[in-house]
């Protein structure tokens, strides 16, 4: 999901989209096509819309695209329901302003439920949750509800944006998409659609485990990216690919 502007960093992407901020030596789109393909996904499609060639041009070859030419006037619900001929077989979503620890994309994955979305569940050591984040509220394990608007002291944590559908899932979540756009829901986020979605069908709730991930919104968020998240993703996989003493 690619196709917004990111006008929110007030430049720190130049004048480019927020898929193309550079977070160490790649884009943030060039790091999700690699972890999915790391992943073992490599039926990638990616949908643009601000400044679509030069976006083209990052994800490089292998790569479908979905072209959202009403970018700026329609939101991420409207640019997943574009892409809805591809996603009958099942699918995994995931916002191009994420960067993320791999682990977190297998634990989806690798996650024995057809149907789950990544959530950062609040302890002590996080910041209250504010009016920006897209808030997830669970119980047993499932999602019963996503919102920005939902009040802080009900929610159990936060969506990463990071979501995964069966073939199953992906047709009602389609219907669902069909119907938001059919009654004018075109600046809708997507979470709206997965809300609907968990009052429906079980969407079940996996958790970060604690591993290194943000959401790039604000230039702080940048900056937070660039000097704490990097480091801790690319210092856990060194330490994860390191050999064996004697080795």
């Amino acid at each position: 999901m690619a196709a917004g502007k990111g006008a929110r960093l007030n430049g720190t992407a130049g004048n480019l989209p927020k898929c193309l901020a550079r977070v160490g030596n790649m884009t943030l789109v060039e790091r999700q096509i690699a972890a999915l393909r790391m992943s073992g996904l490599n039926d990638i499609v990616v949908v643009v819309g601000c400044e679509a060639e030069r976006v083209r041009r990052s994800c490089g070859r292998g790569v479908q695209f979905v072209e959202n030419t009403r970018f700026a006037q329609t939101n991420s619900l409207y640019s997943l329901w574009l892409a809805r001929p591809l996603l009958l077989d099942g699918f995994v979503v995931m916002n191009c302003d994420v960067l993320l620890h791999p682990h977190l994309l297998d634990d989806l994955l690798t996650a024995r439920y057809q149907d789950a979305l990544l959530v950062a569940y609040q302890d002590d050591d996080r910041l209250p949750l504010g009016d920006e984040e897209m808030k997830v509220r669970t119980r047993r394990g499932r999602v019963v509800d996503i919102s920005k608007t939902m009040p802080a002291d009900v929610a159990d944590g936060e969506n990463v944006g990071v979501v995964k559908f069966g073939a199953e899932g992906a047709r009602l979540l389609t219907s669902i998409l069909d119907e938001r756009v059919a009654a004018g829901g075109l600046r809708d986020w997507a979470p709206r659609a997965f809300a609907e979605f968990a009052r429906i069908r079980p969407l079940y709730a996996i958790g970060t485990r604690g591993y290194p991930w943000t959401e790039i919104d604000f230039p702080e968020d940048y900056q937070r990216a660039v000097s704490e998240i990097l480091p801790a993703i690319e210092a856990d996989r060194r330490a994860s690919w390191s050999p064996a003493v004697g080795e």
